[in-house]
């Protein structure tokens, strides 16, 4: 920094250092070892000892020898250099932009007749002075130039400066030479000189709406050259392909403008040709003049037809752009007749809005913004569509309004879900209050395990409501893929049939995953159920495990899957397939092409929610006649494999028998009285509240004593959480069961700021409510 600073100093100020430099000092003239030379060749004559006589004599000749050398080829390098320099100098001469070679402290040696005739009005003898007009801080543009061209021999720099844009370029000759050279892009750039021979007037605007470029045509507009946008344009900001006024030397027209982005932030704008665009103004612009123009165009009449297209149209619309070719053949998506937008348009009616169109049997999809704007006289009318690719836009917008479906779809399901479990709750709560009444030769109890077991069944249905919603509990752990696969082979082989092979195919280096082992068995088993539903006649059905690395993102299905290291697991059927138009529903949940009692439309919508919310991907790959492969895409983890403790033997019979009191804050009335009736029988003291504020009263009378708050999560009022927060303040050592439809996820990390506190989700039966309860307390 210290030497950019003098450097610089040096550069702006023309001082000189006062010291020579290290370059000069390296470059002493070796000739003066020729002097000790000589002299060791003389003394040698006097001594009278033969062998220091022929050692003087040697180390002499060496180096003089050695000087002459260095000398000679001093000379040569010396007179390459100035040649090479006198042609450089001869090839600058006549150029256009002005040149100069200078030394390494940038002291000019030479200037072309560009640079004498644009700094004759103050003596350039160095780069400093000749450039202290032109920039702010030019010893460090200069610095920073040359250090690049130290190293890779050539540097240039674009700068916008207070009197125009210029590009600056350094060239290293040698050493200690350097040939500058100095390009007005307003006047001289090559852009420039072909946006020049435009008819068209067209400008180039920077960021913050600087015009840093203008053509002739725009000039001879404007009467003269404008500094901003402000300057040209009425009704800011712009948008291509609309309709602005512009402000010329003698008074306001409106012309139809485009623009076409550019780098660094800058916009390229045109004026295209239309009726206020008069000949006097500026020179006329027939269809031709606009061929080769950076924007889609294309000239529609009336009744459709494309009349003419520019060539970037032409690349745009995949080169489909032929004689007798109408719009409607080439764009849909409007929800009307393409030819009565046109004819509004044409006619001042209707909204003048640009519309978004998909482009029709494109290789490719792509999506184009339209603009239309009246042209042409009254006896030939046609209209200027503009067009804008907007494929980017409109995909980001598709995954935007994907998401969003799924999660109106899930929160809709979660919150059915949640309702769901308070009833199963209390339907299955008192079957197990009847059935304690019953033993198994009374008439009623068969009717009553029937009741009991459909009320799981409508509870398992719910889990996979809560599944697609990923509201439901899962319980994450490591695998290897291969071992889980492994255990479900035997229940996936009973399920496929005779006429069905069902075979694996794992990466024998697999990488584990952190996921929930039952539900990812839920999942490959919606597959495998779904493969053979779609082989009536039978088939082959392979599952494959292998490992992804991505070092880039992967884009499919409106879904982007972040670099990083992954674990893929595949379903593949050689099945009837999927039709195209329905892949797109096949996770929406209740979805089914199966006949009714066949299927209930959750499976795969429960494999789409496990599958996020185990933190991974699925897509679908379906070929009409051939098959369809499903492959789930889930992070890998780096951890070691769990080994699972051996699971506590419960005796289900044995009732769980305690003491202590219970606070019930429950705000659905049948659950609360099938919990309260439920631990009392099982020997609790139970205190009733049906929301968190009548709950928090009673706590308020410090001669009652609770050992355990019972407490639902979602209430109105203040919820489960808030309320427990606040009694705990006064009763810090109370236990806490938190009891809810959703899953634990839902408020998972209010429960784990709540100390002594557990989950029960519902649906719970009897037991498991007074074991849970009875575990907290003792």
């Amino acid at each position: 920094m210290k030497d950019q600073v003098e450097y610089s100093h040096m550069l702006a100020e023309n001082q000189p250092p006062f010291a020579p430099s290290v370059k000069a000092r390296r470059n002493l003239p070796l000739a003066l070892l020729a002097i000790p030379g000589a002299g060791a060749i003389a003394a040698s004559f006097w001594l009278t000892d033969d062998v220091a006589r022929f050692s003087a004599l040697g180390f002499g000749a060496c180096l003089t020898v050695f000087a002459l050398v260095h000398t000679v080829v001093k000379l040569m390098r010396s007179n390459k250099q100035a040649y090479a320099r006198l042609t450089l100098v001869s090839l600058v001469e006549n150029d256009a932009s002005p040149c100069f070679l200078a030394d390494f402290n940038g002291m000019v040696t030479f200037k072309n007749g560009a640079a004498v005739e644009k700094f004759k009005e103050r003596p350039v003898d160095s780069l400093g002075r000749a450039f202290t007009d032109l920039f702010a801080n030019p010893g460090a543009v200069l610095y920073r130039l040359q250090s690049k061209a130290q190293a890779l021999g050539s540097a240039r720099e674009d700068i916008v400066t207070r009197r125009g844009h210029v590009r600056l370029a350094v060239n290293a000759v040698d050493d200690d030479m350097f040939l500058w050279r100095l390009e007005d892009l307003s006047d001289r750039g090559g852009g420039a000189r072909a946006a020049d021979a435009l008819s068209l007037p067209m400008l180039t605007a920077g960021p913050t709406g600087t015009v840093l470029y203008m053509n002739e045509a725009f000039r001879r507009l404007l009467g003269g050259r404008a500094k901003n946008l402000n300057g040209v344009f009425e009704d800011l900001p712009l948008v291509s392909g609309q309709v602005h006024r512009v402000m010329c030397d003698d008074g306001t027209i409106d012309s139809l403008v485009a623009e076409v982005p550019s780098h660094g932030g800058r916009r390229e704008i045109y004026l295209l040709p239309g009726e206020s665009m008069s000949e006097g103004r500026t020179s006329p612009a027939s269809w031709d003049a606009i061929e080769e123009l950076p924007v889609p165009l294309l000239k529609v009449g009336l009744g459709g037809e494309i009349l003419a297209s520019n060539h970037e149209a032409r690349v745009l619309l995949d080169h489909r752009v032929g004689s007798g070719t109408r719009i409607s053949d080439l764009m849909k998506g409007l929800g009307r007749p393409l030819v009565d937008w046109i004819v509004e348009t044409s006619e001042g009616r209707g909204n003048p809005a640009p519309q978004f169109l998909e482009v029709v049997g494109n290789s490719s999809e792509t999506h184009v913004q339209v603009s239309l704007n009246p042209a042409g006289t009254p006896e030939d009318p046609y209209v200027i569509a503009v067009l804008n690719d907007v494929t980017e836009f409109k995909n980001l917008q598709m995954q935007f309004v994907q998401s969003q479906k799924m999660q109106a779809i899930g929160q809709l399901a979660g919150g059915v879900a949640h309702d769901f479990n308070n009833l199963l709750t209390a339907i299955s709560g008192h079957c197990d209050l009847l059935l304690l009444r019953h033993d198994q030769g009374d008439g009623d109890y068969a009717d009553l395990v029937q009741i009991h077991q459909n009320a799981n069944r409508a509870a398992a249905l719910v889990g996979q409501l809560l599944a697609y919603s990923r509201k439901q509990n899962l319980q994450p752990e490591v695998l290897d893929l291969r071992n889980t696969l492994s255990d479900s082979t035997h229940l996936l082989n009973r399920l496929m049939g005779e006429k069905i092979t069902l075979t694996l195919d794992h990466d024998p280096g697999l990488s584990p995953i952190r996921a929930d082992k039952r539900q990812l068995e839920q999942v490959l088993m919606n597959l495998v159920v779904n493969a053979r539903d779609a082989m009536p006649d039978g088939g082959n059905i392979r599952i494959e495990t292998e490992n992804l690395s991505l070092a880039e993102g992967l884009t499919r299905d409106n879904v982007t899957v972040p670099p990083g290291q992954y674990v893929v697991l595949r379903v593949h059927d050689t099945g009837t397939g999927i039709p195209e138009d329905k892949r797109s529903k096949i996770f929406e949940p209740f979805w089914t092409t199966k006949k009714t009692g066949d299927g209930t439309g959750l499976g795969l919508s429960t494999a789409y929610g496990i599958v996020k919310q185990t933190g991974g991907y699925i897509f679908v790959d379906s070929t009409m006649g051939v098959g369809t492969s499903f492959s789930i895409i889930i992070p890998s983890h780096d951890a070691p494999l769990e080994i699972a403790a051996p699971a506590e033997v419960i005796d289900p019979v044995a009732p769980s028998v305690g003491d202590g009191v219970v606070l019930l804050v429950e705000d659905e009335a049948p659950v609360r009285a099938f919990a309260s009736r439920a631990l009392r029988l099982r020997g609790f003291t139970v205190l009733e509240a049906d929301c968190a504020e009548t709950a928090l009263n009673m706590l308020a009378d410090p001669e009652l004593v609770v050992d355990l708050f019972l407490t639902d999560v979602v209430m109105p009022g203040k919820d489960g959480p808030t309320w427990v927060r606040e009694a705990l303040v006064d009763r810090p050592e109370t236990k806490v069961v938190f009891v809810s439809g959703y899953a634990e996820e839902a408020f998972g990390e209010d429960q784990k700021e709540i100390p002594n506190s557990v989950f029960l989700p519902k649906p719970f039966s009897l037991n498991e409510l007074t074991k849970t309860v009875h575990s907290q307390l003792h």
